[in-house]
């Protein structure tokens, strides 16, 4: 199983809202790299929620609940959305500060590539980031 990390600003759609909702389009990615990551995610894969510019913090686990299919934001066949679920809320966030401290995770791409919207995560770096979270 392949993990991923998904950002999104909190004034736009937190992740209270995902909770809310239950279940989103993950649509409006613009990125060539981020649409290949897109396009790699299985349904059940887990997906650490980042909220960037305000916040900047891991706040949540979603699952891909959907696979990539066409993105309903564009005619362009080119682009794809992929739908996600909430899966557990995590008992601390994760700010980017504690990330970029932690040595373990210096090669993560939230750190490396800070502003690709969809990236993915390794198992070291996810067992890190579940580590500073409290979380089993």
């Amino acid at each position: 199983m392949a993990y991923w990390l998904v950002k999104s600003e909190p004034s736009v759609y937190p992740w209270e809202q995902l909770e809310k909702d239950k279940e989103t389009v993950w649509s409006g990615i613009r990125n060539y790299a981020a649409r290949l990551h897109l396009r790699g995610m299985k349904k059940g894969e887990e997906v650490l929620y980042y909220h960037s510019n305000e916040g900047m913090e891991i706040v949540g686990i979603a699952k891909v609940a959907r696979e990539a299919y066409q993105d309903p934001t564009t005619d362009d066949e080119r682009w794809v959305a992929v739908d996600l679920e909430p899966f557990k809320r995590l008992k601390n966030s994760v700010s980017l500060d504690q990330i970029k401290q932690d040595k373990k995770l210096k090669d993560m791409a939230l750190v490396r590539i800070g502003r690709l919207s969809v990236q993915p995560v390794t198992d070291k770096e996810w067992a890190e980031v579940m580590g500073l979270a409290g979380e089993k």
